[in-house]
């Protein structure tokens, strides 16, 4: 931490072309009284930074401890209902999820049963006329050795 304390020599600071000689014109008690009330005044004037920022800026080190330790309490309260918030927002879109896909899936299986159902009635028709074909070619067989009996007959007699 730098001291405030001015010493009866003076001070050099580096210009643009050559050193700068500064001579320090008030005593220290009188520099951090003027300091403190300027930080003072400035803390009570302006309202401008966020008191959830989490960056108090220059006023930091105005504040006890004691304040810095509530502002922090402060802050990390507001953070935890936040969280909460987003928390309660996500369970809230899962619940909507698993609601809109237990819909889905029993649509879904309403549809699977339909299908289903349908295959099974065109098994059955297709064995049916599977049946059905076998039972025609077998008669088609048959009227085909009668006709060609017919005709063996036919030729023999004349």
């Amino acid at each position: 931490m730098m001291s405030a304390a001015c010493t009866s020599s003076p001070l050099f600071f580096t210009g643009a072309d050559e050193p700068v000689q500064f001579q320090c014109p008030i005593q220290e008690t009188e520099l951090i009284e003027e300091l403190l009330s300027l930080l003072q005044e400035g803390n009570s004037k302006s309202t401008s930074a966020s008191p959830n920022s989490g960056s108090d800026g220059s006023n930091r080190g105005v504040y006890s401890v004691d304040e810095r330790k509530r502002r922090r309490m402060t802050s990390n309260r507001e953070s935890a209902r936040r969280s909460r918030g987003r928390k309660k927002r996500h369970l809230e879109d899962l619940t909507e999820e698993a609601n809109r896909l237990k819909m889905e899936n029993r649509e879904l299986k309403n549809r699977l049963g339909f299908v289903a159902e349908k295959c099974h009635v065109t098994w059955r028709e297709n064995e049916r006329l599977e049946a059905e074909s076998l039972a025609l070619w077998a008669r088609l067989s048959h009227l085909n050795r009668v006709l060609f009996a017919m005709q063996t007959l036919q030729q023999s007699q004349y």
